[in-house]
């Protein structure tokens, strides 16, 4: 029987969508890409495709992804942005090896050589993230208002108030504990 695996939680922007390969950070976390080949599995979805990853290249992602988050939770709330985060932000953008291209609809797109390595793909999250964290794209960063929750994320919507990470899981989630706590109250109330 196969192993079951989490479904991936897919966002319009990459460096916040990688960091939600760990989820539920606050409650009880769960991880999305426990295994080398389901960060292939990731990468792939994201158009980064690289054929293998070892354990090792699997830790170094991880470390992006913490690293990316620390550093994308800081700059939502105002707090300087630490070091080390930096620093593992900085060093993963500048070993890795893409090309960016432009798609007939007028996209950039990143594009990975055919001989290319799980370090060429955090390139690119690397480089995305420094874009949104360092403030050069429209939209700004947000936490998550799921007190399990908390993911980062990058807000684009025209106010710039949206409250969760993902609208299908965390937002549904909280709409449906306030509902079932108003009902408690009215039950409640009503004997």
């Amino acid at each position: 029987m196969p192993v079951q695996f989490p479904d991936f939680r897919l966002g319009s922007v990459l460096a916040t969508s990688f960091t939600g390969t760990l989820s539920e950070r606050h409650g009880e976390p769960v991880e999305r890409v426990p295994t080398p080949r389901r960060l292939v599995d990731w990468l792939e979805v994201y158009g980064l495709t690289v054929a293998s990853c070892t354990a090792e290249q699997l830790e170094l992602a991880r470390e992006l992804r913490e690293s990316i988050h620390a550093a994308a939770t800081a700059a939502a709330l105002g707090d300087p942005l630490p070091a080390s985060a930096v620093q593992v932000i900085n060093d993963r953008s500048v070993q890795g090896r893409a090309a960016a291209v432009l798609t007939p609809e007028g996209e950039r797109r990143w594009r990975l050589g055919p001989d290319s390595r799980v370090e060429d793909a955090l390139g690119v999250i690397a480089a995305d993230a420094v874009e949104i964290i360092a403030g050069e794209r429209d939209g700004k960063l947000a936490l998550c208002a799921s007190p399990t929750c908390r993911a980062a994320f990058f807000d684009t919507s025209q106010s710039r108030t949206r409250r969760w990470c993902d609208m299908n899981t965390c937002g549904n989630r909280q709409k449906k504990a306030r509902l079932q706590a108003r009902r408690r109250g009215a039950s409640g109330s009503a004997g």
